[in-house]
């Protein structure tokens, strides 16, 4: 009888008690330092501020055992109220990452948050992309730092970290090195996951490669470890939100092309590439990014493609002469 009394206790013996954490104590205490060693500081400095912004106001004082998945759908509902689409599916991936966390440590017996969806948030903006004759318009306009900056995102898919943080001695005949970039003032490795060799080569334009000779004999410090791009000290790269605000914004404005950005001339790349016929891979390559990220987020089709796309599909099927009949009855 004693043993059987003190069966289960023993079964317990030696194992770790586990703490009853709450939404917020398990989020600062174990996920976000855990998720630290894995973040590249451009996630972590997007990936926090929104868990803590969203998540934690939300869900804070909840005991994470007690947290049901209709309880995390409903708070997703009403900041989807709020936030685009694309923020509430950042939210619901932090959620997912964070209770599978919890379910590895014991802390929760299942995982409420696998089975969440993505409720529908308040719509973006349409994604505009500068047309061939804007890009003419703009290179016509913008100092050489600036033109060559932009020829560098537009003609070559360049990220604006991967530009600012371009050294002289990475540059070589027709190609750049990209190996570094930088993200709020500090040199990193390029976009991509951490570990990974995110390394790549940049194919230069013609153009870019003859506004690159003539920038770099502007320069005080030629040696193969300044940067193109450097601040007015000289041993730092130049920010990017500075260098929008003081040398793109006013000039860009005054010809109606206030509404362009860094993003922008990412998503005009792979727009005006895929009009120019360039191969989809090839293209993805260039930039850096898969080639689900190249057709899915940054290529965007204008109105005459889809015009050209339809006309060829009737074409097909109909045949040419039977669609020009069709056209002159209606």
């Amino acid at each position: 009888m004693l043993a059987q009394i003190l069966q289960p206790i023993n079964a317990e013996a030696g194992r770790p008690s586990i703490p009853a954490f709450t939404f917020k104590q398990y989020v600062e205490l174990t996920y976000l330092p855990a998720a630290h060693n894995r973040w590249k500081e451009s996630t972590r400095s997007t990936s926090e501020p929104e868990i803590m912004r969203y998540l934690v106001p939300a869900l804070g004082d909840q005991p994470m055992k007690g947290i049901t998945r209709d309880q995390l759908q409903r708070s997703l509902s009403v900041l989807a109220g709020r936030l685009n689409t694309s923020v509430v599916a950042h939210l619901r991936w932090h959620l997912n990452a964070i209770f599978r966390m919890a379910m590895s440590d014991g802390v929760v017996p299942f995982n409420p948050a696998e089975a969440l969806y993505i409720p529908a948030g308040k719509q973006s903006e349409m994604k505009r992309v500068m047309s061939k004759e804007e890009v003419k318009l703009a290179l016509t306009i913008l100092d050489l730092r600036q033109r060559l900056i932009l020829r560098l995102a537009v003609f070559d898919g360049m990220r604006p970290g991967e530009i600012l943080a371009i050294r002289l001695g990475k540059i070589g005949e027709h190609q750049v090195l990209v190996d570094q970039r930088v993200y709020n003032g500090k040199l990193d490795t390029p976009k991509g996951r951490k570990g990974k060799n995110t390394s790549r080569r940049v194919a230069l334009s013609p153009g870019t490669m003859e506004d690159v000779k003539a920038w770099r004999s502007f320069l005080s410090d030629r040696s193969p470890e300044a940067f193109l791009f450097p601040s007015e000290t000289g041993k730092t790269p130049l920010r990017a939100d500075n260098l929008w605000k003081r040398h793109f914004d006013l000039r860009l404005e005054t010809v109606g092309l206030d509404w362009v950005n860094f993003q922008v001339f990412r998503r005009t790349n792979a727009s005006l590439s895929r009009k120019a016929n360039v191969d989809d891979k090839v293209s993805a390559d260039q930039r850096g990014h898969g080639l689900g990220v190249s057709l899915g987020v940054y290529a965007v089709s204008d109105l005459q493609q889809k015009m050209d796309a339809v006309r060829r599909l009737e074409a097909e099927v109909l045949g040419a002469a039977e669609t020009r009949d069709l056209a002159l009855t209606q």
